[in-house]
């Protein structure tokens, strides 16, 4: 019985948070330890991100990319100091997310090395006859075989011709928030849960929370028994 309590007040916690909530603060205010908060949350998030990643997007969609991980700790002193955003200083463990977001609709997203290994999942996850708005990056370059496409150059505007992706930014404004202000650090290991239980709460965040509690407890209550999180605890 205080196991079914303690799901319904995590699922209650869990989705309370705009922005997610860290498997830390999750356990304080379940009165559990942090490997037990942590496998929680990350069972809630695989049920949700389920659900969440089924269907296509079609009409105007939005395609932009971001960068997560690694960069190289800084050095104290400043002369020791290098440019961090140069590809030599990176760790090798830096991975793009990629989102599809619908105009007036749902967000998409997958993890990947670098943005033009997203093009099948666009798609595949785009209906053919859609509008494709996305920045000049050269990966995005083969869905113009596919899409009617909006090409916008950032370092010239934001909005230019009709052509913008500022949606899909804000997608990422938001999966930033997550990350600096509840975890403070996503492991490349887990980045595609986080990044997957994100559009999930971007797309319901003006529901109640107790239609979030009902919708969060029916996603878990379908969702197969997981594979990823078989154990209580990962190393």
């Amino acid at each position: 019985m205080r196991q079914c309590d303690n799901y319904l007040a995590a699922t209650a916690i869990f989705v309370n948070a705009a922005k997610g909530i860290s498997a830390l603060q999750l356990g304080r205010d379940l009165d559990v330890q942090y490997k037990t908060a942590f496998v929680l949350a990350h069972k809630l998030s695989e049920a949700i991100s389920a659900e969440q990643a089924e269907g296509q997007l079609s009409g105007v969609v939005e395609v932009d990319g971001a960068y997560f991980g690694g960069h190289a700790k800084q050095e104290n002193k400043k002369e020791d100091r290098k440019d961090r955003r140069l590809v030599e200083q990176q760790t090798g463990k830096r991975q793009s997310v990629v989102a599809a977001r619908e105009r007036g609709g749902r967000v998409l997203v997958t993890v990947v090395a670098k943005e033009s290994d997203a093009v099948p999942f666009i798609r595949k996850r785009v209906l053919m006859g859609s509008t494709v708005h996305a920045d000049e990056a050269g990966g995005r370059d083969a869905l113009h075989a596919d899409f009617d496409m909006r090409r916008i150059n950032h370092s010239v505007a934001f909005s230019l011709d009709g052509a913008c992706t500022n949606q899909a930014e804000s997608f990422f404004s938001c999966l930033r928030r997550a990350e600096f202000g509840q975890h403070h650090h996503m492991s490349g290991k887990y980045l595609a849960a986080y990044a997957g239980e994100m559009p999930w709460r971007e797309d319901n965040r003006r529901v109640a929370n107790g239609g979030l509690h009902g919708i969060a407890t029916a996603a878990a209550l379908s969702h197969p028994a997981s594979r990823e999180w078989a154990g209580y605890w990962q190393r």
